[in-house]
C-alpha cells in the first residue's frame, strides 16, 4: 500500500456493487501493513446527533446528524475534524493527514469547542485486513485520489462521488459523467 496513504480518497468505481459502498467516496484515516480503515463521506444518516451524543451537537457541521461511516462497528463513533489553526490543537486530537484528524469523543466538549473549522461525527467505519484493499484496488474496485479537507465537511454530499472524479487529472474526471448502464448509451 506504497501509494495509498491516510487522507487519500476512495471513490466507488462503477464495478463495485457491494450496497455497502456502491458509489460512495470513502476518507482513509489509516492505512500500515496490517491494513486500512476509513469512512464513507456521502451517507448521511436522518439521526440528529443531538440525539446520540447530546453536548456533541453544537460543534458539528451542518447537517447536524450523523453519517453511515460503514458496515463495521456501526454502534461505535469517529469523529473526523479539521483544525481551525495549527497552533491550537485541543486535547483529544489525533492527525490523519495536515490539519484534518479524528477527535476522541470522551474529550469534554468545553476542550474542544472553538479550536476547530469543521466535525463531522460517523457511526461506523469501514475497515480492510492486511493486502484486502491492494487487491480491491487491482481488480478496479476503487479510484485512489488526493483528498480535500472540504470533501468531509459538505453542506450537501450527494454530488461528492461526481464532483471528486471531476477534479482529476485526464481520463479519471470522464467516469464522474458516466451513466449508472452504461449500455443504455
Amino acid at each position: 500500500m506504497s501509494d495509498v496513504r491516510a487522507g487519500m480518497l476512495l471513490v466507488a468505481t462503477p464495478a463495485l456493487v457491494d450496497p455497502n459502498f456502491a458509489d460512495t467516496v470513502v476518507l482513509l484515516l489509516d492505512v500500515d501493513e496490517n491494513g486500512a480503515l476509513g469512512v464513507v463521506l456521502n451517507r448521511p444518516s436522518a439521526v440528529p446527533v443531538a440525539e446520540v451524543l447530546a453536548g456533541w451537537s453544537d460543534v458539528v457541521a451542518e447537517p447536524e446528524v450523523l453519517f453511515h461511516g460503514g458496515p463495521v462497528s456501526t454502534e461505535g463513533a469517529l469523529a473526523v475534524a479539521l483544525l481551525a489553526s495549527d497552533d491550537d490543537v485541543p486535547v483529544g486530537f489525533r492527525e490523519v493527514s495536515g490539519q484534518l484528524g479524528l477527535v476522541d469523543l470522551d474529550t469534554p466538549v468545553e476542550l474542544i469547542d472553538g479550536s476547530l473549522q469543521g466535525l463531522r461525527i460517523f457511526a461506523g467505519y469501514a475497515g480492510w485486513g492486511a493486502a484486502q484493499l491492494d487487491g480491491e484496488i487491482e481488480e478496479g474496485s476503487w479510484y485512489v485520489v488526493p483528498g480535500q479537507a472540504p470533501d468531509v465537511f459538505r453542506l450537501d454530499p450527494t454530488d461528492l462521488w461526481r464532483d471528486v472524479l471531476r477534479r482529476q487529472p485526464g481520463e479519471l474526471a470522464w467516469h464522474s459523467t458516466r451513466p449508472v448502464d452504461p449500455d443504455l448509451n
